[in-house]
């Protein structure tokens, strides 16, 4: 199991300037939803930013300390117009 707090300081250890919510979604700590949203993703495909936060988590992945991670990933604008709040 892993601590939500440690998800998010992992991805912001990748992308800095991320905004990220970590929820845990079945309470056991292993099956997380993350939404990240970072400048960073600015012209790249929604493939690529998963791949971005997928390198940030790749030893809690392949440890299985995360077993599933369902991500929402935004540019900031894209979060502005989805009028999401954090």
């Amino acid at each position: 199991m892993v601590m939500l707090t440690q998800v998010k300081d992992t991805i912001k250890s990748k992308l800095p300037d991320a905004e990220v919510i970590v929820r845990d979604l079945t309470g056991g700590g292993d099956h997380l939803e993350a939404v990240v949203v970072s400048a960073k993703f600015l012209g790249k495909s929604r493939v690529k930013q998963h791949q971005m936060v997928y390198d940030a988590l790749k030893t809690e992945m392949a440890t299985e300390a995360i077993h599933a991670l369902a991500l929402r990933t935004f540019t900031p604008e894209a979060w502005a117009k989805a009028d999401q709040a954090l």
